[in-house]
């Protein structure tokens, strides 16, 4: 059994510099031990807030504060929500994943969104929020509406974090988690690469979440999706080998949480997607969209999983 606590900025690093086929052993004998290696978990996100958050993070197109063409949205109508929940469970996913782009969401907000999780819930689906910050006593009551998991990311290394964001600190970050875990719901926590950071500021971010204590349920990996007006539009886009070794780092380090292979899929080849499954991933959005970027379309998926001899979990 891996020690969450013996993992620092160092260790990880050095995971990172193995040779790439040992590193992708390694990740997959970790995986072996505690999953099924030909299982991967499908979760669907929506988004039912769009647009016109206060928040400045560098990748995000929902930002007030860039011309993407993202519009401010008012919450979607609960039939809405439930139709998308209902078409997401027929087509095989089991977590039902809603975001909104709130800074955090105010109590008349809060109120709404428990009565989407309730009815989400009833559908026999897991149901996971992201809300952005939440304040004390808004996650009990998440809980209380059936709510499974909470995302909510660290998004990169603590001192590159100021580089991507200014709005908010990464205590802020670890603070809403304190209140996630304290209130029961299982955490949902991961980050971005490909924002410019260095390998050491990945390693950094690995570091990181596999220090929380306990580790996340469940670890989304995004490689940044260049969005048109944001201040990462330009970025220098992310080896597909060294995302790779994020997974598997992630993979390792983490040996019981669900790694999840989620924003920038949709521009990933197959053969990559593969050994991202290969390095440890074990869960995908599934869908058309990932809240306003595209994702495969569930068809594709279907047929990249069955090529790869990959179900359902």
């Amino acid at each position: 059994m891996e020690d969450a606590p013996r993992w620092t900025r160092v260790t990880v690093e050095a995971l990172f510099e193995l040779p790439f086929n040992d590193l992708l052993h390694r990740a997959q004998t970790v995986h072996r031990l505690h999953f099924d290696a030909n299982a991967v978990q499908l979760s669907t996100l929506l988004s039912i807030k769009t647009g016109g958050c206060p928040e400045d993070c560098a990748y995000c197109p929902q930002s007030a504060r860039y011309r993407t063409g993202v519009e401010n949205e008012p919450l979607l109508p609960l039939e809405t929500v439930l139709a998308a929940a209902r078409a997401a469970k027929r087509n095989g996913a089991t977590r039902f994943c809603m975001g909104a782009a709130w800074r955090g969401p105010k109590q008349k907000d809060l109120e709404q969104v428990a009565q989407r999780v309730r009815a989400v819930k009833a559908l026999g689906l897991e149901t996971c929020a992201t809300l952005g910050l939440l304040r004390e006593g808004q996650a009990e009551e998440l809980k209380a509406a059936g709510l499974d998991y909470y995302n909510h990311n660290l998004d990169t290394a603590p001192e590159f974090y100021g580089e991507i964001i200014t709005t908010r600190t990464y205590g802020d970050r670890l603070d809403t988690l304190e209140r996630v875990r304290r209130a029961g719901i299982k955490v949902c926590c991961g980050g971005i690469v490909g924002m410019g950071e260095s390998r050491a500021q990945r390693a950094g971010l690995i570091a990181g979440l596999a220090t929380l204590d306990p580790q996340p349920e469940s670890v989304p990996i995004n490689d940044l999706v260049q969005v048109k007006g944001t201040p990462l539009e330009s970025a220098p886009k992310l080896d597909w080998s060294e995302f790779v070794r994020t997974i598997a780092c992630a993979r390792i380090t983490m040996p019981r949480s669900t790694v999840r292979l989620s924003a920038g899929r949709a521009e990933m080849p197959e053969a990559v997607q593969a050994l991202c499954f290969l390095a440890g991933a074990n869960s995908i959005f599934y869908g058309d969209k990932l809240l306003t970027t595209g994702n495969p379309e569930a068809a594709r998926d279907r047929a990249l999983l069955e090529k790869l001899g990959i179900r359902p979990a």
